[in-house]
C-alpha cells in the first residue's frame, strides 16, 4: 500500500503536470469505486480548473476551483497517473479525468479495486468521512505534542504507528523501519517507553519519512509515481522484506513475525524487549 512518502511523491510528480488545467471530461469506469456515490458530483468537474494537490495521511485532495475536492485513496495496489491519450485504457483502469487542450490524462488503475474516489465540496473536506477521524501527520508535529500523543496509551508500538486515528500516514514498510532506526521493540508496550525513549521514536520517525520522500518511495511491487516511475527507499530498506537476512547493523538475523494479519520485520538484538515489556 502507498504510504506517507509515496502519496507524497505522487503529489510532488502531479502537481506541476496537472496544476491549472482545465478539466474538460471525466469517465467513471468502474462505479463502485466511487465513495459517495453521488454522480452529480461529479458532473460539476467540468469546465473547473485544478487549484492545488494536497495530502492528508495516505490520501491524495486534488482541489479544483468553486470549491470542489477530489479524494483519491490508492489502498492496496492503487495508481494515480498522468498518461497519454493514446495509450490504450487497460482494464484496471477505473476512473479518468481529462483536460482541455491536453494529450495527458489522469487515470486511476488498481488491480485490486480497494481503492476509492470522492467528491466533496471543499469546505467540508476535512471534516469528510474519509478524513475526519484521521491522527496528526508525524512530519507536522513537535516533540512535545508526539509526546502527549503516547500518554495513558497501552497498545504495541508497531499497532499503534499502524493506527490511521493515532498518527497518518504510516503503514507496514514504515513502522518496521521506524522501530528498528529508534531500536525500539514491535510488541513493546507504548507504555513502558521513557520520554528518551519516545524522543528516539519522534526523531526516527521524521528521519526514515524523510529519506523515503526524497528516495520517492519504496516500489517494491505496484507503487509508482503520478508518471510511473518506481522509487528507490527498497535500496535502503534494514529489516522490511528481510527476514532471515543479517542485520545491517549487528550482522544478526533479521526476524518475522505476524502481527494483527501483518508480517512484522526486526532485529531481535537491535530491538531488545524493554525491561518493563509485557505482553498486551
Amino acid at each position: 500500500m502507498p504510504e506517507l512518502p509515496e502519496v507524497e511523491t505522487i503529489v510532488r510528480s502531479l502537481r506541476p503536470r496537472i496544476f491549472g488545467l482545465e478539466i474538460s471530461s471525466f469517465k467513471l469506469l468502474f462505479p463502485p469505486i466511487l465513495r459517495n456515490k453521488n454522480r452529480t458530483v461529479l458532473q460539476k468537474l467540468r469546465g473547473r480548473k485544478i487549484r492545488n494537490l494536497a495530502r492528508r495521511g495516505k490520501m491524495i485532495l486534488i482541489h479544483c476551483e468553486k470549491n470542489l475536492t477530489l479524494i483519491f485513496h490508492l489502498k492496496m495496489t492503487g495508481q494515480l497517473l498522468f498518461y497519454p491519450k493514446r495509450e490504450p485504457v487497460d482494464k484496471h483502469t477505473h476512473f479518468i479525468l481529462a483536460f482541455k487542450g491536453q494529450d495527458r490524462e489522469l487515470r486511476l488503475r488498481d488491480v485490486r479495486k480497494f481503492g476509492f474516489v470522492s467528491c466533496v465540496q471543499s469546505p467540508e473536506v476535512l471534516g469528510c468521512p474519509e478524513l475526519k477521524s484521521l491522527g496528526p501527520e508525524p512530519l507536522e508535529l513537535s516533540f512535545q505534542n508526539f509526546l502527549k500523543l503516547f500518554q495513558n496509551r497501552e497498545a504495541r508500538l508497531k499497532s499503534l504507528l499502524l493506527n490511521q486515528n493515532f498518527i497518518a500516514g504510516i503503514g507496514n514498510i514504515y513502522a518496521d523501519e521506524i522501530l528498528f532506526e529508534a531500536r525500539l521493540h514491535p510488541l513493546s508496550s507504548a507504555s513502558t517507553l521513557s520520554p528518551k525513549e519516545i524522543r528516539k521514536l519522534w526523531q526516527a520517525t521524521r528521519h526514515v519519512l524523510r529519506k523515503a520522500i526524497i528516495a520517492r518511495g519504496t516500489s517494491i511491487r505496484d507503487y509508482r509515481d503520478g508518471e510511473g516511475q518506481k522509487g528507490s527507499f527498497q535500496n535502503f530498506l534494514k529489516v522490511y522484506g528481510r527476514g532471515s537476512f543479517p542485520c545491517r547493523r549487528c550482522g544478526r538475523n533479521i526476524k518475522r513475525l505476524r502481527l494483527g494479519g501483518r508480517s512484522t520485520f526486526f532485529c531481535p538484538h537491535c530491538q531488545r524487549k524493554h525491561p518493563k515489556f509485557r505482553d498486551v
